[in-house]
């Protein structure tokens, strides 16, 4: 793959998974506690459940989706995982040139930073065999783009520092107008109207299901994935 372009950012720092196989999540989304993985459970939401045209996998085939509680809000939905987990529509289907978007505000600042943005290009996202394109934030002032490829993840640029990507706010709040632009040759992320990124397209999935990607234990506000062709 051809070396990834960084428009807007600085130091690489050291950098989701299924709910119908047994893999392990995929957790460079999430930095890692100090202690075993066992004291960052997921705290999961009492009867939660997700719009109504919408499907949901969650990261581990143990941890039920109705751990996370989708209640509509201002402009979309206000979200509290639970679970970490991907969450999209077939109507959500795009290919060729388009762009994908979606609003994001973290509303309270988690144990430690968790990551949430946008997927594109997915497939089979029902099956062992599931494939997407991932780009997401943290309240740290991050990004990262990974592509998933059945049970397992690889880097396409890993977490990195950028100028443009706010840094959540003293009481933990942070806001994130996100967009993943798929051209002929390169696919574009941008931050608040600002590119962050610019990767090569080569041996990304970008023609499939855009939707959303939501780390565990987060209180957001989110809007829906809109798409426009290009």
């Amino acid at each position: 793959m051809k070396t990834s372009r960084l428009i807007l950012g600085s130091a690489i720092l050291l950098g989701a998974c299924t709910a119908k196989d047994a893999s392990p999540p995929d957790t460079s989304a999430t930095v890692p506690a100090p202690a075993a993985a066992e004291s960052d459970p997921d705290v999961n939401v009492a009867g939660g459940s997700i719009p109504a045209g919408y499907m949901a996998r969650t990261d581990r085939a143990d941890a039920p989706i109705t751990g996370a509680s989708y209640t509509a809000g201002e402009g979309g939905w206000n979200v509290k995982t639970g679970p970490a987990h991907i969450i999209y529509a077939a109507k959500d289907t795009a290919s060729g040139n388009y762009t994908a978007s979606a609003r994001i505000e973290q509303l309270e600042k988690p144990t430690h930073p968790e990551a949430y943005g946008l997927i594109i290009g997915g497939r089979n996202l029902d099956q062992p065999n599931q494939t997407y394109t991932y780009f997401v934030v943290r309240g740290t002032g991050e990004l990262l783009v990974k592509v998933r490829e059945g049970d397992k993840t690889r880097d396409v640029l890993k977490w990195t520092a950028s100028a443009d990507v706010p840094k959540e706010d003293a009481s933990g709040k942070a806001t994130y107008a996100l967009s993943a632009a798929v051209t002929g040759d390169a696919v574009k992320f941008s931050v608040n109207g600002k590119q962050v990124a610019s990767v090569s397209k080569a041996g990304l999935p970008t023609d499939g299901i855009a939707g959303l990607r939501i780390n565990h234990n987060l209180n957001l506000r989110v809007s829906p994935v809109t798409i426009a062709k290009q």
